[in-house]
Order: C-alpha cells, then sequence, then structure tokens
C-alpha cells in the first residue's frame, strides 16, 4: 500500500507500528528518527526501521505515509519540523492520547496542508516504554479512534481506516472533543487515581508494610502507575479541564460513600455498591471477547 513510512519518534508505539506495517506487507520501506540519535540507531539494529535520517524533515522527503509518536506536548513542533515536506498525496498520523490539543497543533503546524493529518489514538500499550518492547501484535484486536476535523480530506482518512483495519483494529470515528470526554473519563481520571493512591500509601509510615499484603485485585488497579511520567504528564496537562470535570464527579460519588459511611447506613451503603457492581457487569457483557 505504501512505498515509505517516516517514522517520527521510535519508541513502543511508532516501533510497534512499523513492525505491524511491514509484517502486513503494507510498507516497502521505514525511514526513522528520533531525538536520541542512540534510539534512532538502535531501531535499525532491531530491524524496526530500515533506514535512520538525522531530522525529522528528511525522514518525511520521500514519504507517503507519516507517524508522529512523540508526547503530545511535542505534536505542534514536529509538525513544524516537516511542513516543507508534506505533499498533497501523503498521510499524517499522530498517537497520542488527547486530541483536541492536537488537532490544534496540527492546524496552527501545518495551516493548509492540515487536511492531510488525520488524527489517531490506538487504545493499546504497555507499562514498558521504549523500541525495546516495540511488538508487532501491539495493536491487534484494538480499538482505533480516528477524529477528523472539518479539514481533514477524505482521501486520507479512507486512508487511515484501511491501515488500522489492515492491523486487525476496531477502527472508531468521533469529534476531538467528544474523544477527550470520554477518555477523561475511561483512562486519564483512573491513572491520576493510581497515582494519587501510590502517592498516598507510600507516604505513610507504614506503607511498605501496607504494600506488602496487598492482594491482586491491588495490584491490578495500580500497575498503571508505573505508567511514564513524562508522557502523563503531558497528557494530564493537555486535557486538565476535561480531567477536572471528571475528577469532580468522581469526588461528588467518593463523598456519598463517605457521607453515608459516618452515618452508618448500611442499606444505602449496599445500594451504592450494587448500582456500581450492576454496571460493572453490563459493561463487561458488551465488551469484545478479547479485551484490549
Amino acid at each position: 500500500m505504501f512505498e515509505q513510512l517516516a517514522l517520527i519518534g521510535c519508541g513502543l508505539m511508532g516501533g510497534s507500528f512499523a513492525l505491524a506495517l511491514k509484517r502486513a506487507g503494507l510498507v516497502k520501506r521505514v525511514v526513522g528518527y528520533s531525538k536520541s540519535p542512540s534510539t534512532t540507531e538502535r531501531a535499525r539494529q532491531l530491524g524496526v526501521i530500515d533506514v535512520e535520517a538525522p531530522s525529522a524533515l528528511l525522514a518525511v522527503s520521500g514519504a507517503d505515509i507519516v507517524l508522529v509518536a512523540v508526547p503530545v506536548a511535542a505534536t505542534e513542533a514536529t509538525l513544524k519540523s516537516i511542513k516543507h515536506m508534506v505533499t498533497p498525496g501523503m498521510l499524517i498520523m499522530d498517537v497520542g492520547s488527547t486530541k483536541a490539543d492536537v488537532t490544534d497543533a496540527a492546524r496552527r503546524a501545518l495551516k493548509e496542508q492540515v487536511g492531510s493529518f488525520v488524527p489517531a489514538h490506538p487504545i493499546a500499550g504497555k507499562e514498558l516504554a521504549g523500541i525495546e518492547h516495540a511488538d508487532a501484535d501491539l495493536y491487534r484486536g484494538c480499538k482505533v479512534i480516528l477524529t477528523p476535523t472539518e479539514r481533514t480530506l477524505t482521501v486520507q482518512l479512507k486512508q487511515a481506516q484501511a491501515v488500522w483495519s489492515r492491523l486487525d483494529c476496531d477502527v472508531v470515528q468521533m469529534s476531538p472533543e467528544s474523544h477527550d470526554a470520554a477518555f477523561a473519563a475511561v483512562s486519564h481520571l483512573p491513572h491520576l487515581l493510581a497515582f494519587a493512591l501510590m502517592n498516598a500509601i507510600q507516604g505513610q509510615t507504614q506503607g511498605a508494610q501496607f504494600l506488602s499484603l496487598a492482594g491482586p485485585g491491588f495490584r491490578d488497579f495500580t500497575r498503571i502507575a508505573a505508567s511514564d511520567s513524562k508522557v502523563w504528564r503531558d497528557i494530564l496537562l493537555a486535557n486538565r479541564h476535561e480531567l477536572l470535570a471528571q475528577s469532580q464527579l468522581f469526588q461528588a460519588q467518593l463523598q456519598a460513600f463517605e457521607a453515608l459511611m459516618l452515618s452508618g447506613d448500611a442499606k444505602a451503603i449496599e445500594a451504592l455498591i450494587g448500582q456500581a457492581s450492576t454496571a460493572r457487569v453490563q459493561w463487561q457483557l458488551t465488551q469484545a471477547a478479547k479485551p484490549c
């Protein structure tokens, strides 16, 4: 399908995309660039990319598909750096976890060429970052959210849909604003809670002892607290307005439980727990057999 992929950001997400494209026979050559030359070199040694580029601009030269796999805060600067190599037929995508800020950055950076950009968010990842953990199967069976704008070209949008579908992804389309509201609730807030919970326990005199007694439920929830701190710093700041709104809703529910515990109203507490349990079971029944 494509002659050359320009991979800007040779980490877990970008590297996995390159490997998946290669395995599916969707690209002939991958040219990669990372801010750290040693990372780019390592990507070539691992066979993730075929050619190392000394800059993002040169990586894009001759490419017909570009994946920007950098922290969301670096999106605008990255797109500005490649603008002069963008051609009308080129497909440009990102893999950022927030979309309203990314689309605004693309409008500012690419200007009249923004139609080539299709914002994308694959719902996949690992706690371990880095090119060494790149995996051709990372995206298999996962949802990929595309958030085109009014200026996104139809040809590029169809290409993006086709690429992710060929990688065995479930492609969903929504607005950038709807995306950010949804993921503030189901991704960004849970991460924030996990970070806060680990800090709260660790900050206690007996914190280490408490943690030594934790069971699998605690481990399953707090594993996301081990996520990359710089990546999540950028995500929390980029989506802070939606996230703060979700945090307030959560705090209201927490306060409801606290008030009932203070009053000793066992039936009301049981009802609230039952409400949550029913919602969880109903949601689980709607999920695919192979969750991502």
